[in-house]
């Protein structure tokens, strides 16, 4: 499960179309993601923390993530959470099966090691379920504005909050993204979870409409 612009969004409407062979979509985004330069991808972090800092809150329990490779750093969010006094945990992959567990990131006990994936995770002896968390800021590849989320295509997300179909709308799930990620439709499935927002360094997108 590796995972791998932030040019602004001039175009309320990016000219991508729709597809239905998600891994070649993932593809052309992943590439789309790595062109962005390193000090915009820096600049899209803070302006996504700055969007974002109303949602946080003193005891809040919000998951969020450590970006790998291109990813949108989450790095200024944290800092800002903890500030404000949330609790900040971060993804565990399991050993089994496909649900997540979060671990606390403010275990003194904690330590950092890499999962079967190569990816660096926080091992801490205070974990929660998915269940148990209020705010869930996700990872992606690519989103449109309807809040349809193009994953890595291991599931694990979407198998962590199933639950929160049909008609559970707790925790809130919110995609981070840059703008370039954007695609006109994400063809979904049964069983994708649905983002209530996506956060960009130049818009913010809630079920179909850009504030």
């Amino acid at each position: 499960m590796s995972r791998d612009g932030a040019r602004g969004d001039p175009n309320p409407a990016p000219n991508y179309l729709p597809m239905t062979d998600k891994a070649e979509l993932r593809r052309q985004l992943r590439r789309r993601r790595m062109a962005v330069p390193k000090r915009l991808r820096r600049l899209a972090a803070y302006k996504v923390a700055r969007r974002a800092a109303p949602l946080l809150r003193r005891g809040q329990k919000l998951a969020a993530y450590m970006a790998v490779g291109s990813e949108l750093s989450l790095q200024p969010l944290i800092t800002l959470a903890q500030a404000r006094g949330a609790e900040v945990y971060l993804p565990l992959v399991p050993r089994r099966g496909r649900r997540l567990r979060f671990a606390a990131l403010a275990d003194p006990a904690g330590h950092w090691r890499r999962n079967r994936y190569g990816i660096r995770e926080y091992r801490s002896r205070h974990t929660l379920p998915a269940r148990a968390m209020q705010l869930v800021l996700l990872p992606l590849v690519g989103f449109d504005a309807a809040g349809g989320r193009l994953g890595q295509g291991g599931g694990y997300y979407d198998s962590s909050f199933a639950f929160r179909r049909p008609g559970v709308h707790r925790p809130r799930l919110i995609g981070a993204a840059y703008a370039c990620q954007r695609v006109e439709k994400i063809v979904r499935e049964p069983h994708d979870v649905v983002l209530d927002a996506v956060y960009t360094e130049s818009a913010v997108y809630r079920r179909g409409r850009r504030v």
